[in-house]
């Protein structure tokens, strides 16, 4: 089976060529790109293009590598053994299976989402280079070894906050989600709003991308703020001149709130229309 994107997913020829890739090569996917350009989407899209079951493991600051094989709960242990409870007597009772636990048990072969790998620290993937290259990883409370009865297809997302380590780049296969172009941006509208006015995605295309080329801006807006946008524009039934009058120099998008994120950004275009009215004045 190959991947192809799907119908609510437009996926490039270069982000199918690097899914593919690394199914082939049976190494994980190691996915950057700009934050709202799908990299968690992709994971869901794949499991659901090969029609496999997904398995989520959302990374947090504070998660370790070992959360993601097993947790043993001695404390647990230690209160159930004090109240005199049968189950103290079973350790198995007292390990939690983390999700790669799960993605190594599984019947059949699953997509494994490791989201956002960077936002922990630093030691986390290489914690992990063991566990992704033989697929098996040793419970000393129990003194089994866990392997994977099927090889899942793992999809690890990073927002570049920071390097993550040579050892473990070079177990993955990388891609970098490049920004959709003005081509690509207008499959991906058709995809969410079939039925959705020509002339106003047009437009609002072209505002969108004269937005996102401000130098200094501090979060350009992305592709999902673009969806929540167009949403707000056809429930308030913008017309389309409304946005065919506007550019980058002259005055605030319509609705701004659903593209532009902070008040520096916000504040930024309010220099530039002012600017650009008082130039007018002295022409």
């Amino acid at each position: 089976m190959k991947f192809q994107g799907t119908d609510t997913y437009v996926a490039t020829d270069d982000l199918q060529l690097a899914v593919n890739a690394a199914v082939t090569l049976q190494r994980p996917l190691l996915i950057k790109g700009e934050p709202g350009t799908g990299k968690t989407l992709l994971a869901e899209e794949v499991a659901a293009s090969l029609g496999m079951p997904l398995i989520q493991w959302h990374i947090k600051s504070t998660t370790k590598a070992q959360q993601g094989l097993y947790e043993y709960d001695a404390v647990s242990r230690l209160r159930d053994s004090q109240l005199g409870d049968d189950r103290v007597h079973d350790i198995a009772n007292y390990i939690k299976k983390g999700k790669m636990w799960e993605a190594f048990a599984a019947d059949e072969q699953v997509v494994l989402l490791i989201d956002e790998v960077d936002k922990a620290d630093i030691e986390f993937p290489n914690d992990l280079l063991v566990e992704l290259d033989k697929m098996e990883f040793f419970v000393y409370e129990t003194g089994e070894t866990i392997k994977a009865k099927h090889r899942p297809i793992i999809i690890i997302t990073s927002n570049n906050e920071k390097e993550l380590p040579d050892a473990f780049l070079r177990r993955c296969f990388f891609h970098f989600i490049n920004f959709p172009d003005h081509d690509t941006m207008r499959r991906i509208v058709d995809v969410h709003y079939p039925d959705i006015q020509k002339q106003l995605v047009n437009d609002a295309l072209e505002l969108f991308f004269e937005v996102r080329s401000i130098p200094g801006l501090k979060k350009k807006p992305s592709t999902s703020e673009l969806i929540d946008w167009l949403k707000l524009l056809m429930a308030d039934d913008i017309p389309a001149e409304i946005l065919k009058e506007q550019d980058n120099s002259n005055a605030i998008p319509p609705l701004y709130g659903a593209l532009l994120k902070n008040e520096q950004d916000v504040h930024m275009l309010e220099r530039l229309a002012f600017m650009h009215r008082r130039q007018q004045r002295n022409q």
